[in-house]
């Protein structure tokens, strides 16, 4: 809560000065990428189980594209300004929070509000940074981690010796999920559009990266894999992709979906579910309880931040924007030329 001098308090804990007021970025009733413009507003205090954080750096996202063009409104009760993913350092504690501290640096799953100088998040859904990382690379994490560690190895139940397909292996979900999966000992491919974001994802670990503009990912899979098909595809494409993975897919392959870029309509024979008898799921990150979120970051915090401080895997960050430059930073995502990672600098290191 705060006071009347706009000190934020909690039992137990020092008083910590923070503004009344704070910059942000405002997507108006949303459109193009033109309409992000900076405004003003109250800088939000946390709620009970919720932390308040002054925002370093913040990730670029898909659904922050699709927020902004009115495709993805935020949940009941979400920030209404856009922004998943942050990192900085805790500067208040809502009722009931002791875990993390004052002071602490760390990088948040939050449930909107991002792109703004403070930010409040659940504090389950907030973990500190892994060793060796800088805040910028930690803030990278969290939407592209506990998206892909959720669908590619609890839903997707990826093992090691399997084999994987990702589409989109130059994004930032694409990028996590090999890099994971190798950890992990599965071997990966992955489709990509273009010669340079073929080398990139090689050199993570893809095994193969499938120039989905001069090859069909059905034949390639088939010649790479001996005509058995892959184990598990986690795909964001959707639309004709879908009965293109069906035929791609192993028996008793699996198939993650976790978003429709070519659209969720799409006329598909389904026979080879049966005759393959394959597993077709999918999820959504945003809509999930606090105390999923908290579960998969309990996870992370085990699996994988381990890999993060050995430097098995890494973030890969394409290009940093400053917040009020957050309109060129959806053009540059919406464009599809990135290779990695966006990040929006707030206060910087």
């Amino acid at each position: 809560m705060r006071d009347a001098a706009g000190l934020c308090k909690h039992p137990d804990q020092v008083m910590t000065q923070i503004p009344a007021m704070m910059e942000f970025v405002d997507h108006g009733a949303g459109g193009a990428p033109s309409v992000l413009r900076a405004g003003r507003m109250p800088v939000p205090a946390p709620a009970a189980g919720e932390v308040l954080i002054r925002v370093a750096w913040a990730g670029v996202n898909r659904p922050d594209v699709a927020q902004r063009q009115g495709r993805y409104p935020p949940p009941p009760g979400a920030s209404p300004v856009i922004g998943l993913e942050v990192s900085g350092h805790v500067v208040a504690l809502g009722e009931g929070v002791s875990e993390p501290k004052i002071g602490d640096a760390v990088c948040a799953l939050t449930n909107g509000g991002g792109y703004a100088q403070y930010a409040v998040a659940p504090a389950g859904q907030a973990l500190p940074v892994p060793q060796g990382l800088s805040l910028l690379e930690a803030a990278a994490l969290p939407e592209n981690f506990f998206t892909v560690w959720t669908n590619v190895f609890e839903r997707g139940r990826l093992a090691a010796g399997e084999t994987f397909l990702v589409h989109g292996g130059s994004s930032g979900i694409g990028l996590t999920a090999i890099q994971l999966a190798h950890a992990h000992g599965a071997t990966v491919y992955t489709t990509v559009g273009g010669p340079e974001k073929a080398a990139v994802c090689e050199r993570h670990g893809a095994s193969a990266a499938i120039d989905y503009r001069r090859e069909d990912f059905v034949e390639r899979i088939a010649a790479l894999t001996g005509r058995r098909g892959v184990d598990l595809i986690l795909d964001m494409v959707g639309g004709d992709y879908i009965a293109r993975n069906f035929k791609a897919l192993a028996v008793e392959g699996r198939l993650v979906q976790i978003a429709f870029l070519n659209g969720p309509k799409a006329e598909v024979d389904c026979t080879p579910l049966m005759v393959k008898r394959l597993t077709w799921t999918g999820s959504t990150l945003r809509p999930r309880s606090a105390a999923d979120k908290a579960q998969i970051a309990t996870q992370l915090r085990g699996q994988v931040w381990p890999l993060l401080a050995a430097g098995k895997v890494r973030p890969v960050i394409h290009e940093t924007f400053e917040l009020a430059d957050a309109a060129r930073a959806h053009e540059l995502m919406e464009s599809s030329r990135h290779i990695g990672k966006i990040m929006l600098r707030v206060a910087g290191e």
